[in-house]
């Protein structure tokens, strides 16, 4: 990180003038920021909460082609997002990973008028798919996807072989699909590791958590450091909006009456602790269309089950939740696929909704809306800078809609390109190792630089791929006192985060740079424990410490499905139930580890 945040402000303070201005410190703000700065441009990023807090944080963790875009006619996108998972299977390796997708059919021939309707430009009502189409988009699939290099081809399965392998599927399947696509462990991280990246080989740019831009005066950036209270302002040649569904708002900031680009849709998820709905996926995803029509989908993530999405048009991004209706909707869905596996309401652990940030569009069914990304430059206006406006997009296509964005604001600015992302590594996905023995071996190597135990080594390559090198002599030979309320993490771990990634508050730590509330891990008790630390590395106060606090578990409760009883009651579960082994982790039973 290039210097803690009061040493970045005192920079941004000395700062008369920017080249590029990136509002908005989400996923695809964050690879357009780092686009430029690779390029030697003084770019500034802020975001007005933390980096990847907004849609960005509430992706399906898929990193996927788009089976069912080929159905609105957008091949060029599918192509696009292929080409992009490919490149983040290698590029990302210690967070994105092949994930087997299985489409349960009921009949052959489903579908097949409607996708020729709507091939035709028809507009047909969304309906379950045959086999038949299903086969012959997952063949264009595998050609677009590279013919099996990155990943395998598809295969079919009968009604014999699909009961075998899939027993709690609902015996009206008649025929299985299965083709791969992509999942990404840890999203968050991997735009946090993203920033680390650029801050250390462009220390001519600046990335700011936690300040918001409020504005312009007199062609000056107005923004305020939402932790500290204190004003700043900048003079930037090149005003870069990537506020996702905040576009608008953003843009209506900035210039007078610019017209609405974004008619975003709210999507929402469920993460479900099931034992026979997690024996029932094994190691694939369940990807499947509803009664209604609408694609859901269901799979391992981090030892829990992921279940969604809904998509529901919303007039604003601001307090989006899964509501309840939504849940239900979401369950209902499952129970369509697997119905006679029973979740109960506490099996619910966790639940988030994102906006996704789409083009303002005229289409009766929100399915039909372009997921594809765009670039629009706002009428110039006397007295502001230009202001490029990246509307649209999904996950996987960050990095090209970043290059894209980047390049205009290049060209704006009369420079050149000097180098390219496209095979460049992400954090600690440099030198990651994917092979078994060459796994065993760089765990080896990092036991013998560090003095940690070999199992311990092996966790944190699993939770910060090669970066667990660093962290790992960073804890020392002496081992790292696990949390008394979490002890699959220690505390020199926590607090070499909350010293190195940009956590600027509690919730940071917790939601973002780590996934133990996604995984249902969090209790009072551990939020208490992980407050005393965050504030001893930060220097907070009791007061502080008490008001982050308060302000995490509110956050909690209004828009994430955890109360303060289920934490409460978490707490009582953790002091009677050892700790279980998750997939990607052994268990720590032992009071140290070493």
């Amino acid at each position: 990180m290039s210097g803690t945040r009061t040493e970045r402000l005192d920079r941004l303070r000395r700062m008369e003038r920017v080249s590029v201005l990136v509002v908005g410190g989400g996923i695809n703000g964050i690879s357009a920021w780092r686009e430029l700065a690779l390029q030697g441009v003084d770019a500034v990023l802020v975001d007005r909460g933390d980096f990847m807090s907004g849609a960005s944080a509430a992706p399906s963790r898929m990193i996927h082609g788009g089976l069912r875009y080929m159905e609105n006619g957008e091949f060029a996108l599918v192509r696009e997002s292929l080409r992009e998972r490919n490149l983040l299977l290698t590029n990302a390796p210690h967070m994105v990973s092949p994930l087997p997708t299985l489409i349960p059919l009921a009949d052959r021939f489903s579908g097949v008028l409607a996708a020729a309707r709507r091939f035709l430009g028809g507009k047909p009502k969304p309906r379950p798919r045959g086999a038949l189409i299903v086969k012959l988009g997952l063949t264009l699939y595998d050609l677009y996807s590279g013919a099996g290099k990155a990943v395998p081809r598809h295969r079919f399965y009968g009604r014999r072989e699909l009961n075998r392998r899939f027993p709690d599927l609902d015996p009206a399947q008649r025929f299985g699909a299965v083709y791969y696509d992509a999942k990404i462990a840890y999203p968050e991280r991997l735009g946090v590791e993203m920033v680390l990246d650029t801050e250390a080989v462009a220390p001519q740019a600046l990335a700011f958590n936690h300040l918001g831009m409020d504005g312009f005066s007199d062609c000056k950036a107005l923004v305020t450091d939402r932790l500290a209270g204190e004003k700043l302002s900048l003079r930037p040649d090149i005003v870069v909006n990537a506020t996702g569904a905040w576009i608008d708002i953003t843009n209506g900031l900035i210039a007078k009456n610019p017209a609405p680009l974004i008619g975003g849709t709210k999507g929402s998820h469920l993460v479900i602790d099931n034992d026979r709905l997690r024996n029932a996926l094994g190691d694939n995803m369940v990807y499947f269309a509803n009664r209604e029509g609408r694609v859901c989908i269901m799979f391992v993530h981090l030892g829990q089950v992921l279940a969604g999405s809904t998509d529901i048009s919303v007039e604003t991004p601001e307090g989006v939740r899964c509501e309840a209706d939504e849940a239900d909707y979401i369950l209902a869905s499952i129970r369509e696929v697997f119905p006679g596996i029973k979740i109960a309401p506490e099996e619910i652990v966790f639940r988030f909704a994102g906006v996704r940030p789409l083009p303002r569009s005229n289409a009766g069914v929100n399915a039909e809306i372009s997921r594809d990304h765009q670039c629009g430059w706002l009428p110039e206006q006397a007295g502001l800078p230009p202001v490029l406006s990246l509307v649209g997009g999904k996950w996987t296509t960050f990095r090209a809609f970043g290059e894209q964005a980047a390049d205009l604001v290049l060209e704006k600015l009369g420079r050149k390109r000097i180098v390219s992302t496209r095979d460049m590594r992400i954090g600690g996905g440099r030198d990651y190792p994917t092979e078994a023995n060459v796994r065993r071996d760089w765990i080896a190597d990092a036991v013998a630089h560090s003095g940690l135990a070999a199992a311990r080594v092996s966790v944190l390559l699993d939770r910060y791929g090669t970066k667990a090198a660093v962290l790992a002599v960073h804890l020392g030979g002496e081992g790292d006192e696990p949390l008394a309320s979490l002890p699959a993490y220690g505390r020199r771990e926590f607090a070499y985060l909350v010293a190195h990634e940009h956590v600027a508050t509690l919730a940071d730590l917790v939601l973002r740079r780590t996934a133990m509330a996604l995984k249902g891990e969090l209790s009072l008790d551990a939020i208490e424990e992980i407050a005393g630390l965050t504030a001893s590395v930060l220097g907070w106060g009791e007061e502080r410490r008490v008001a982050e606090i308060e302000a995490l578990i509110t956050l909690l409760e209004d828009f994430y499905g955890v109360d303060r009883a289920t934490l409460e009651h978490r707490n009582r579960r953790q002091d009677h139930v050892p700790v279980e082994k998750s997939p990607h982790e052994p268990s720590v039973r032992k009071r140290q580890m070493s």
